[in-house]
């Protein structure tokens, strides 16, 4: 059997931790994925796999081949690819994952441009909030937004996002609008944290080169970004939020800005990948175009 061939599903196995799940994002029979994987660990003389009736993981033998393997796929493909002259052969399967308003408002609408330049490229595209861990779940990149604070990756920083305060109507009509800082205290904030429990960092805006924050009472803490807006929605207070993601309310009128002489500082967005995992060509033209991308829209 081909060696890169059993190593290839022997990767998809573990990125998926499923070899059915893995069969149908190769193309093979279930069959012949377990006899890959079996032919690999008689190979290697190793148990790669735990098998269990609900997840598959891998040992931690498979896990050093595990990584060693990404390093060695790249490698072939780059070397493959250093013959096409042409980009429109670039072929092969990225996993990204992004948070969910930019996959909705600014990738999804504009990847049909991308995949029509680049026709035997593959994405798997996960839009979450939460903080997936790049390397154990097996991502080339990963697009987020804010600080970055896991030392063990590379951000490359792409640009940033305007932020704005806001409100719902509803709230206006109940509570009036706030006009200045000092209003502040007769107002709710709707309370974003990560995790739940954490404390609040209150009212932020930027002062020159320096954030400076106001402390200010919210019945509603959340967590997600999805819940924050819907908690705006709901009349329960101001929220600091990309302007992106709100674009369509504001012209509605459903949200009403406030403060604008006061908004919170800029989020840096970044591109996060494994400084040392080899980047298939394919995955830096993809990260690339996400780069352009974001630029021009932001």
């Amino acid at each position: 059997m081909n060696k890169l061939e059993l190593l290839r599903t022997f990767v998809r196995v573990t990125e998926l931790s499923s070899f059915t799940a893995a069969s149908d994002s190769l193309g093979l029979p279930r069959s012949t994925v377990s006899e890959h994987v079996q032919a690999l660990e008689e190979l290697l003389g190793a148990r790669l796999l735990q098998r269990t009736t609900r997840k598959v993981q891998a040992t931690q033998d498979g896990r050093v081949l595990y990584e060693r393997s990404k390093d060695l796929l790249a490698h072939m493909e780059e070397l493959e690819g250093l013959f096409r002259q042409d980009e429109a052969q670039l072929s092969g399967r990225i996993r990204v994952d992004m948070p969910n308003v930019m996959a909705r408002e600014l990738i999804l609408p504009r990847l049909p441009s991308f995949m029509d330049t680049h026709p035997l490229i593959a994405l798997e595209i996960s839009s979450s909030d939460r903080q997936v861990d790049l390397i154990a779940e097996g991502f080339d990149c990963v697009l987020r937004v804010g600080a970055q604070p896991d030392q063990t990756v590379v951000a490359r920083r792409v640009c940033s996002m305007p932020m704005v305060n806001c409100v719902s109507a509803g709230y206006i009509e109940r509570y009036g609008r706030p006009e200045t800082l000092a209003e502040l205290a007769q107002h709710q904030l709707v309370h974003y944290v990560r995790p739940l429990g954490a404390r609040s960092a209150g009212f932020e805006y930027q002062h020159g080169n320096k954030v400076q924050r106001v402390a200010m009472a919210g019945r509603v803490t959340v967590n997600s970004t999805d819940a924050y807006q819907a908690a705006c929605l709901g009349g329960f207070g101001i929220t600091q939020v990309p302007l992106l993601g709100i674009r369509a309310l504001l012209a509605s009128g459903e949200l009403v800005a406030v403060l604008p002489d006061y908004p919170a500082p800029p989020l840096d967005v970044s591109l996060l990948y494994a400084g040392q995992r080899h980047l298939p060509l394919r995955v830096r033209v993809f990260m690339d175009w996400l780069a352009a991308t974001l630029q021009s829209q932001l």
